[in-house]
């Protein structure tokens, strides 16, 4: 029998699931300091909310199989057609604006890398309802929130932020059809995954002259956004849109964090405005999170469009990183007390005091096997145990237990409302 998990998964021991645990909660914190409210969708979906055009990767990387009443369905890899989905169900009964983020686990069938995995866990946070570029602002405002608390820096970490418009207006500008648009997103998406010449090619593939790629490609290496409106104007649409943005994030006190780059344009097709990227400084990483504008979204499965944005961002990529930079925390197991009973006569006994300090709210460790009292206080030591509660003899004769602080030593005996009220 093969005791590995699937290549690209992974088992979570007690030590692993404290570490996703404590990621969790800091992800469900900064949700919560942001006002945003939890949900959670099927991790399998009809296969079609993921099919779209443009030759994304992710429909060559569906985990998607026929199940037994013939219906095309799919592990999902990403959270947003879900989303989209749950929110067309609910209609107009859904008051605007929507504040919602989720940790789902997502599957892809992709090569993995450094910091990738076939399935991992994402923290997604999205906002329906606003059209103006303060829906960006806070998501890039909790993006950097959680950065912080979890002890990165602007030296660390950066986001690269710029505008599908950008990519818009130049192909606009070079008269290259509007339809071929969400292809060449794919592609610019590319730009640091593949050689220039493949790049080249397959721009020239999509019909794009050598003088078109040339200046596409020149928009695309822009890395000020003083450079991007001299060479389109200061009045173009996404200049006066990002400038905004990067205000609103300096009013946040996150300016530093973020950076211009043109390149950045997102690989899925629904982007429709801002797009961004968090990366890591020191270039060992892929993205780390990433998201953006789709105010598009819900037409593509027949509803009204609202504006909306988000972004999703990994847990396998954030421990490479915390790893990278000393930020992994130390997460032993604690128990409150260990619950032990010299003799098997004092076993009821010993299940009262459970079943009371831990109705008390205790994290408690009841000894279910008769063991010598040395091999008890190891067992304490192995699941950090913080007190040890012995029932003995004499001790519960007078009504008593002995209780021993593993922290300090100090040992007292008490009854059991003493025991219930001291720490």
């Amino acid at each position: 029998m093969q005791l590995q998990p699937p290549r690209g998964t992974r088992d979570f021991f007690p030590d692993d699931m404290r570490l996703r645990s404590w990621i969790f909660a800091h992800w469900r914190e900064v949700a919560r300091l942001f006002a945003f409210e939890e949900y959670d969708a099927p991790v399998l979906e009809s296969e079609e909310i993921y099919i779209r055009k443009a030759g994304e990767e992710i429909t060559a990387q569906l985990y998607s199989f026929e199940d037994k009443g013939g219906r095309r369905v799919a592990l999902r890899p990403e959270m947003t057609p879900s989303l989209a989905r749950m929110v067309l169900q609910k209609g107009r009964s859904l008051a605007l604006p929507i504040r919602w983020f989720s940790i789902p686990q997502c599957w892809r069938y992709e090569r993995m890398t450094r910091g990738r995995k076939r399935e991992h866990y994402q923290w997604n946070m999205d906002l329906f309802g606003v059209a103006d570029v303060t829906a960006e602002a806070e998501l890039l405002a909790a993006i950097a929130t959680l950065f912080e608390r979890l002890g990165l820096t602007p030296a660390d970490v950066g986001i690269r932020v710029s505008s599908r418009k950008v990519l818009q207006g130049v192909m606009d500008d070079l008269g290259v059809p509007a339809e071929r648009f969400a292809e060449a997103c794919v592609l610019v998406d590319k730009l640091d995954k593949l050689p220039r010449e493949t790049l080249v090619a397959d721009l020239a593939a999509l019909g794009l002259e050598p003088e078109q790629i040339e200046r596409l490609l020149d928009t695309l290496s822009i890395k000020d956004l003083e450079q991007l409106a001299a060479s389109v104007g200061e009045d173009d649409p996404a200049v006066v849109e990002l400038r905004r943005l990067f205000r609103l994030v300096s009013d946040y006190g996150f300016g530093e964090w973020l950076c211009f780059d043109a390149s950045i344009v997102r690989g899925l097709a629904y982007y429709t405005g801002v797009v961004f990227e968090a990366f890591d400084r020191g270039a060992t990483l892929r993205a780390i999170c990433g998201g953006g504008r789709y105010d598009h979204l819900l037409s593509t499965f027949g509803g009204k469009d609202i504006p909306a944005c988000g972004f999703g961002f990994g847990d396998v990529v954030l421990v490479e990183l915390l790893g990278d930079k000393g930020l992994l925390p130390e997460l032993p197991p604690c128990v409150d007390d260990i619950v032990f009973a010299f003799a098997e006569e004092l076993r009821p006994a010993a299940c009262q005091v459970a079943t009371k300090l831990r109705a008390a709210g205790r994290r408690v460790d009841l000894m279910l096997e008769s063991k010598k009292v040395k091999a008890a206080f190891k067992h304490a030591d192995r699941v950090g145990g913080r007190r040890m509660v012995l029932l003995a003899p004499d001790e519960w004769a007078r009504g008593k237990v002995r209780v021993k602080n593993l922290e300090t030593g100090a040992e007292r005996d008490l009854s059991l409302e003493e025991l219930l009220r001291a720490d």
